[in-house]
């Protein structure tokens, strides 16, 4: 009898969520975002003094600006945000479910992202240290960063763009490992080795989509991570 796991990965929903027009200007603008961040060295938006709040603020609104665009194209297709992330809580027993799997997530991957990290002597670029926040207003604006990113990037990404992939290349794994390239070639301002390095990330990241059928467990994590490694790493990272 077939893992039913596997057969998951293997037999996608062929139902497309927009049209294929829609992802090609969307992969078009993170391409250009990311082209961007990698030919100046630093995040889009954020410059390299030490005052990041405007920066923060500008990120912030251009994930939106692409959450917006991709609610406009599934809902065409009669999908809305809510399908796209797997549904809502409907108690508190799904909520500490998935945060203990979120906690197990990071936990595990955090190790295999630290050996990949080893083997490719990958150390945080310039453009890295220059996203950190500096002082309490800016470690709130952060943190609300790192929350938009956790939910805009899971629905881009896992949401949408695994889907879409899944469809087009007519496999379920194979949307998910295309939607982790471009999840790792749409941080460019943070140099090769990082870029493959959250290539795997997305890739994870889309295996705990899939299991779940929801990506609450991956927002969860997505924020956690991104908002524990900025507070930590402004300490030890000058």
């Amino acid at each position: 009898m077939a893992d039913p796991a596997v057969a998951s990965l293997n037999q996608p929903d062929c139902r497309p969520v927009a049209p294929a027009w829609h992802t090609f200007v969307l992969l078009l603008a993170l391409l250009a975002i990311s082209g961007r961040g990698a030919y100046s060295h630093r995040a889009p938006g954020l410059g390299q003094t030490r005052g990041h709040a405007i920066g923060y603020v500008i990120v912030i609104a251009s994930e939106w600006l692409l959450v917006a665009f991709v609610w406009f194209g599934v809902r065409g297709y009669r999908v809305r945000l809510l399908d796209l992330v797997g549904g809502s809580w409907s108690g508190w027993k799904p909520i500490r479910r998935d945060l203990g799997i979120a906690g197990g997530f990071l936990l595990g991957s955090n190790i295999v992202l630290a050996l990949l990290g080893r083997l490719l002597r990958a150390t945080p670029n310039q453009a890295i240290r220059n996203l950190l926040p500096h002082g309490g207003f800016e470690v709130a604006l952060y943190l609300l960063l790192a929350l938009t990113a956790g939910i805009c990037e899971e629905i881009i990404f896992r949401g949408y763009l695994q889907r879409q992939f899944a469809v087009l290349a007519r496999s379920a794994a194979a949307g998910l490992v295309i939607q982790g390239i471009v999840f790792g070639i749409a941080h460019g301002y943070q140099g090769p080795k990082y870029m493959f390095i959250i290539a795997v990330y997305g890739c994870l990241f889309g295996l705990l989509a899939q299991w779940r059928h929801s990506l609450r467990p991956a927002m969860i994590a997505h924020f956690l991570q991104d908002g524990i490694f900025g507070i930590v790493a402004r300490h030890f990272l000058k």
